[in-house]
């Protein structure tokens, strides 16, 4: 009984209802840090530090929140290492590595156009 009402909940979700909770994935997912770290991670397993790095000018506080809102939607994996000094590893789980794919499409499509996005917001902030 409880497979069968959760497989139905699977089927209904509407991330166009506002009470759906698909719309927190999604803010999770597409938010600035979830879509750098999504992406960061399909280069494979990294340290807090190294996604840091990576992911120029998150803060420790955001890349921590993004990190463990990302790891709770089932998106990302964190390793803790019981050794001295402490060492966490994250990676992209088969879920998170599937919606990284497309995120990645996304930030290359963006990449490539950026000179007819750049030219459309000089042209519309000259009319101001």
């Amino acid at each position: 009984m409880a497979a069968r009402k959760a497989s139905s909940q699977a089927l209904a979700a509407d991330v166009f209802s506002p009470d759906c909770p698909s719309r927190e994935v999604l803010d999770h997912v597409s938010s600035r840090w979830g879509v750098l770290i999504l992406v960061a991670l399909r280069e494979g397993t990294m340290r807090f530090g190294q996604l840091r790095r990576k992911v120029g000018g998150v803060s420790e506080k955001m890349l921590a929140q993004t990190l463990s809102a990302l790891e709770r939607d089932g998106m990302v994996k964190r390793t803790a290492h019981a050794v001295i000094p402490p060492r966490v590893d994250y990676e992209l789980t088969h879920v998170g590595e599937a919606i990284a794919e497309r995120m990645d499409e996304l930030v290359r499509y963006i990449e490539r156009n950026l000179p007819q996005v750049l030219a459309a917001q000089k042209a519309k902030d000259s009319e101001m």
